[in-house]
């Protein structure tokens, strides 16, 4: 049993707007060093949650909040297991928790019948009352995230959010006092962290295969157009988080990856970041070209820059370049990389390079594939590969998470990682804000970092 195992044993569309449209930057900035950013902590309410297991459960039952595109998506891998028992669907579209009802049985899975909620945008809460579920999932717009998170750990329930888990500092404070305070994990649906490179990477990162680790680099650069402009779907509301931010909008996809390899919050954390925004250009002319003239989005104006550059510096040095760009032309990458004094990896394509290679040039990552595949694939990669869900990462995270709460034991992903890989948004903004000044993060782990042990 680790120390932090002891410590834990021993002690409407309407709204939707007006919530997008709410300003999070505090603007009192100093001229000189890194600024504390806005939202500081409050006293700690409870223990560390950091090593704390689940209460062990034979059957896992599940509630979602959000049943759209994302939902359906995490309906279809959780309840491919056995283990699972769907018992609550919520939407503020009464269709779309049907249809997702409908789904369920025409999939023959008869031991899911869910009680359904779509009465309004605060059906929600009626669902995380509930004394039948073990864990709510939360596949949402952003603004809601945080809200729906709180109420479901207030209700005593664990909760996993789909990504960022929340948009400003003090949403990040408010997620890690209360999970501490209930007793009940906050995790944060970070697929990529399951990805079969990433974890492949992660046990070569563990081998010492790359030495000490100097930098990485991470991304979400994906062509986002034609989805910001939709009808439908995220079209509804994504796009109006260009309206009034200029940061980096979704930071965890690349970064949760690096911090694994970096042990961030479990032997380091960010310490401080900076960040400068290009241009607005690439979402206005694709506007013009597709829309008619007269549609009314031809006169929103977007502060969001087309790409967002940051640095972030852990506190041993380490330095992680993080990257985003919804509104270009461009294939998609998360870059992915991660160095040391031994060698180097980057993705898209995946390439490796180790000291002492007999050429100076990146190879395949081919041949570490055997002594290096982790576990996780080699147990579900054939069912995962099978029902897809961007290349079967989703559903390794699905079942990593499930087994975590059948075996009584504690999240890959907690609350400290929620708020530290969902922190760089609201600094991206404060830093492009202030000139690129430097921000510091907070330590969500009141200094348990540097005595947690590594994932």
């Amino acid at each position: 049993m680790n120390e932090n195992e002891k410590d834990w044993k021993n002690s409407s569309r309407r709204d939707l707007l007006r919530l997008a449209s709410v300003a999070s930057l505090s603007m009192g900035f100093a001229k000189a060093g890194p600024q504390q950013a806005a939202g500081q902590a409050t006293p700690a309410t409870g223990r560390t949650v950091s090593g704390m297991p689940f209460e062990k459960k034979d059957t896992v039952r599940l509630g979602f909040i959000g049943v759209g595109g994302r939902g359906n998506s995490l309906i279809d891998n959780f309840s491919e297991m056995p283990e699972v028992q769907v018992a609550a669907l919520c939407d503020t579209v009464k269709d779309k928790v049907l249809n997702a009802q409908a789904k369920l049985e025409r999939a023959g899975k008869q031991s899911h019948t869910p009680a359904l909620y779509h009465s309004s945008d605060h059906a929600f809460e009626e669902l995380v009352k509930r004394d039948d579920l073990d864990l709510v999932l939360v596949a949402t717009p952003w603004t809601w995230h945080t809200p729906m998170a709180l109420a479901a750990m207030k209700h005593g329930k664990h909760v996993a959010v789909e990504v960022p888990a929340a948009r400003t500092i003090k949403e990040c404070w408010q997620l890690v006092n209360t999970s501490e305070a209930t007793r009940r994990h906050c995790i944060q649906l970070e697929n990529c962290c399951y990805g079969y490179n990433e974890l492949l990477v992660l046990n070569m990162v563990k081998a010492g295969m790359f030495g000490e680790l100097t930098h990485g680099a991470c991304a979400y650069n994906h062509d986002l157009r034609s989805i910001l402009f939709s009808d439908e779907g995220e079209g509804l509301w994504r796009r109006f988080e260009h309206l009034n931010r200029n940061g980096n909008l979704y930071p965890t996809h690349g970064l949760g990856p690096v911090a694994h390899y970096m042990d961030i919050n479990r032997g380091d954390r960010f310490d401080y970041l900076v960040s400068m925004s290009s241009l607005v250009a690439s979402l206005p002319a694709y506007r013009k070209e597709h829309l008619a003239a007269d549609d009314p989005r031809q006169k929103e104006v977007y502060h969001e820059g087309d790409l967002n550059s940051s640095l972030i510096r852990t506190v041993k040095g380490r330095v992680i370049t993080l990257e985003h760009n919804t509104s270009s032309p461009q294939p998609y990458d998360r870059i992915n990389l991660i160095a040391g004094t031994k060698g180097i990896f980057r993705d898209y394509p995946p390439r490796i390079y180790l000291d002492g290679s007999p050429k100076e040039e990146f190879g395949s990552i081919d041949p570490y594939k055997e002594k290096f595949e982790h576990p996780f694939w080699k147990e579900t990669g054939e069912l995962a590969r099978t029902l897809g869900g961007h290349g079967g990462m989703d559903f390794v995270m699905a079942w990593r998470l499930v087994q975590a709460i059948r075996e009584g034991k504690a999240p890959d992903i907690d609350v400290y990682d929620a708020a530290a890989w969902s922190a760089p948004g609201p600094l991206s903004e404060q830093s492009v804000a202030a000139g690129s000044a430097p921000m510091k993060f907070p330590d969500f782990t009141r200094g348990r970092w540097e005595r947690t042990p590594p994932v």
